[in-house]
C-alpha cells in the first residue's frame, strides 16, 4: 500500500511540474489587452438579449458612450422577452442621445437544430453585415464596457492583425461564494486552453471569450456565421476554432480587469447550474472521459492533501503558487490561493451534476430554455 500511495504521489508531483513549467504559463494569466489608438473603422455590435431589462440601463449605456472615434452601431436581438427589454433599450438609447445608433431587432421563432442564444445571435450579424462594417462585436446583455473597449479592441486587431480579439471579462466576484470559485472558473479554463497557445498561429488550439469578441467581418463571414457552430453550447471555443482553422490563425484571448460581467452568482446554487450546463458537454457527452475526468481531477487536486507525505506537501505549495495569480487578479484573500483542492471537489461535483443532466434529457440552458442533445 506505501508504495501505491508513493507512486500516486509522484505522479500528482510530476503533473504539477508539467503544469507549471510546459502548459503554456496558463497560470501566469498575464495576456492583457494594451491601451490602443484611436483607430477610423466600423464597428457593428450584436447583442442576444433575453428577459435583460435590470442589465441594460448600465451595459448598453456603456457601448452607447464609448470614447471611439468610428463609425459604431448597436444591433439589439430581443430574444422574446417579457420584461420590457426592447422599451428599456429604447429609453437607454434616448437618455443617451444615441437613438441613431440603435437597432432593435426582434427575434424570430427558434429553428430546429439551433440553440436560442447562437440563432439570436444569427439574425443579428445577418442585418450587420449589411452595413459592411469592418469589424463585428459578438457581446453578451450582462457586460459593461470600459468607456475604451472598443477602440482597445479595434486598434490591438489592427495592429497585430488578428481575425478574433477576445477578452475573458471580469466575472462578479462580490459574495462569498463567488470570492471562492469564481477565479478557479477563469483558472480551469485558462488550464484547458492555455491564451498563449490559442494566441499562438504555430499551434491549433484555440479559445475565445463570448462575453466580449471582436471578429473581422470577412473572418466571420468565411465560416458562414454561426450556422457552422449553431447547436453548440460552447460557442465561443467552437467559434474562435472555426475562425483559427479556416484562415491566418490569427486570434488573441487576454484578460481584462475593467470590462466586467454585471451577472450575479451570488449563491452556490447559481454557480452550480453555470457550471453543469456546459461542463459535461466539454467532455463530449463521454462516460469514460466523465470517469477519466473524475480520476484525473482526484489526482492532480486531492491526492496532495490525502497521500500525507512531503511528496504531497511539495506539490500542495505548487498547486497553490499556481493558483495565486488569478487570486490576487481578482483581489481574493491571500489565503484562498490555498483553497484549491476543496474548490476543485466542489467542481468535480458539478460536473458529475452536468452528465446526471444529461442522461436524464434536461440538457444545456440559456435564459429558460433547456436544450437536449
Amino acid at each position: 500500500m506505501s508504495d501505491i500511495v508513493l507512486g500516486i504521489s509522484i505522479v500528482s508531483f510530476l503533473i504539477w511540474v508539467y503544469l507549471l513549467a510546459f502548459r503554456g504559463q496558463f497560470w501566469q494569466m498575464d495576456q492583457r489587452l494594451p491601451t490602443g489608438e484611436i483607430q477610423n473603422a466600423s464597428v457593428c455590435v450584436v447583442i442576444p438579449a433575453r428577459n435583460e431589462a435590470d442589465m441594460l440601463p448600465l451595459t448598453l449605456r456603456s457601448l452607447l458612450t464609448q470614447d471611439f472615434s468610428g463609425s459604431l452601431t448597436i444591433f439589439l436581438v430581443d430574444d422574446h422577452s417579457t420584461d420590457g427589454t426592447a422599451e428599456i433599450a429604447r429609453s437607454t438609447a434616448e437618455e443617451c442621445n444615441q437613438s441613431a445608433r440603435l437597432q432593435i431587432i426582434p427575434a424570430q421563432p427558434l429553428l430546429s437544430g439551433w440553440t436560442g442564444k447562437l440563432w439570436a445571435v444569427q439574425q443579428g450579424i445577418e442585418r450587420a453585415i449589411e452595413l459592411k462594417p469592418d469589424y463585428i462585436l459578438l457581446t453578451d446583455a450582462d457586460i459593461q464596457h470600459d468607456s475604451g473597449n472598443v477602440r482597445d479592441l479595434v486598434s490591438w486587431a489592427m495592429a497585430d492583425d488578428r481575425e478574433l480579439v477576445s477578452l475573458m471579462v471580469r466575472l462578479r466576484c462580490v459574495s462569498i461564494w463567488e470570492k471562492l470559485l469564481i477565479p478557479a472558473f477563469v483558472f480551469f479554463f485558462a488550464k484547458l486552453y492555455p491564451f498563449r497557445w490559442a494566441n499562438d498561429p504555430a499551434r491549433t488550439l484555440a479559445a475565445a471569450a463570448g462575453g466580449c469578441s471582436l471578429i473581422r467581418r470577412e473572418a466571420l463571414e468565411r465560416i458562414g456565421g454561426m450556422y457552422a457552430i449553431r447547436q453548440a453550447l460552447i460557442d465561443d471555443c467552437a467559434l474562435a476554432d472555426a475562425i483559427k482553422a479556416s484562415g491566418t490563425r490569427r486570434i488573441w484571448l487576454g484578460l481584462t480587469r475593467s470590462t466586467i460581467s454585471l451577472r450575479p452568482y451570488d449563491s452556490l446554487d447559481t454557480i452550480w447550474k453555470m457550471v453543469a450546463r456546459t461542463a459535461y458537454t466539454q467532455l463530449n457527452y463521454s462516460p469514460i472521459l466523465l470517469v477519466g475526468s473524475v480520476l484525473g481531477m482526484g489526482l492532480v487536486y486531492l491526492a496532495p492533501i490525502l497521500v500525507l507525505n512531503w511528496i504531497g506537501l511539495v506539490t500542495y505549495v505548487l498547486m497553490s503558487i499556481a493558483y495565486f495569480p488569478i487570486v490576487r487578479f481578482y483581489r481574493c484573500p491571500a489565503w484562498s490561493a490555498f483553497c484549491l483542492p476543496a474548490i476543485a471537489f466542489l467542481y468535480t461535483l458539478m460536473t458529475i451534476d452536468s452528465a446526471l443532466q444529461h442522461w436524464q434529457g434536461k440538457g444545456g440552458a440559456w435564459k429558460g430554455r433547456t436544450y437536449g442533445t
